[in-house]
């Protein structure tokens, strides 16, 4: 799992693995394009991605794309923040943190690597807002939630990435320049 603030580099660090991954790669894509802003974030991810990997759209629920996955193929989930965002006032709270914990089940239950992204936003001042608290909230439970499952953890500020659960047959620490 890949948790760190906006633009910390932690798709780039996924895309990296991803390509150096010795087999297929599965995209699944939370994002959904609202405006015209969003819509050219999703470009620009887009050409950054080798053109042979395979993207499903999952907006609502990534876990089907992450079974659906071939056995040897990497998996990388970008990222929950927005898949938070989609549901959020579409789903019960309780029924999203259900919706994560199978989510990072079926990560961990796969032979080959899944990748998960997402943000870390507890770390700021309380927002002013009781809807702003709750989505901080319910992601910090989502994030918590997932990385129970994961073998490994880092948190990426500034494009360095700093271990927070790795163990040794985990993917390798990451290398950035």
């Amino acid at each position: 799992m890949l948790l760190g603030g906006a633009r910390s580099g932690k798709s780039a660090l996924a895309v990296d693995w991803g390509r150096a991954h010795d087999g297929p790669v599965t995209f699944v894509a939370t994002g959904e394009a609202g405006d015209g802003e969003m819509a050219a974030r999703i470009t620009r991810h887009r050409a950054g991605r080798p053109s042979g990997w395979t993207t499903v759209e999952a907006p609502i629920d990534p876990t089907p794309a992450v079974v659906g996955a071939p056995g040897d193929a990497l998996v990388i989930v970008d990222c929950l923040t927005l898949w938070v965002a989609n549901v959020f006032g579409d789903l019960h709270d309780d029924a999203v943190l259900a919706r994560a914990d199978v989510l990072g089940a079926a990560a961990a239950a796969r032979t080959a690597p899944t990748v998960v992204v997402t943000n870390e936003v507890g770390m700021g001042i309380v927002p002013a807002d009781p809807m702003t608290r709750r989505y901080r909230d319910l992601l910090g439970g989502v994030n918590t939630l997932v990385v129970a499952h994961a073998a490994a953890a880092w948190l990426l500020v500034a494009g360095r990435a700093l271990a927070l659960l790795a163990q040794a047959d985990g993917p390798p620490a990451p290398r950035r320049p």
